[in-house]
């Protein structure tokens, strides 16, 4: 199965404070564990939400509102998507991350095929296959 681990903003990520040389090090520690264990598909961090923009889609109407923010608990600062045989086995490997006191990481199920029941037809599979294939060569 495969995850997204979902790292929360914080104030310091919001205010855009890079990682002390410690933490980046520690980080690629980590991420290099993941990726040595096959576990690691693809992550990175985040520019704060004050560089980001938002699409509202009401109707045919869209509405861009630019950042930052409200609610720094809800937003996001990184993502990592994981593979893993459970996401008990996800929840293993977040515990060796090193974080410190008060950060908060979510971890979510991706939607596979097979969850989507017959309503994805084997053409839309076939789509969402070649779709795959040509992202991964890029």
């Amino acid at each position: 199965m495969r995850v997204m681990v979902i790292v929360k903003a914080s104030k310091e990520s919001e205010a855009c404070q890079m990682p002390s040389e410690k933490i980046l090090t520690d980080m690629g520690k980590f991420n290099e564990q993941l990726s040595n264990a096959g576990v690691m598909l693809a992550g990175e961090g985040l520019h704060p939400t004050s560089k980001a923009k938002r699409v509202r889609f009401s109707g045919t109407n869209r509405t861009v509102i630019d950042g930052p923010f409200a609610e720094t608990k809800e937003l996001v600062a990184g993502y990592w998507v994981w593979r893993v045989k459970s996401i008990d086995e996800a929840v293993d490997w977040l515990k060796r991350a090193p974080f410190d006191g008060g950060t908060e990481v979510e971890i979510r199920p991706i939607f596979e095929a097979e969850d989507f029941g017959k309503e994805f037809t084997p053409e839309l599979r076939a789509q969402e296959e070649r779709i795959r294939s040509r992202n991964a060569r890029i």
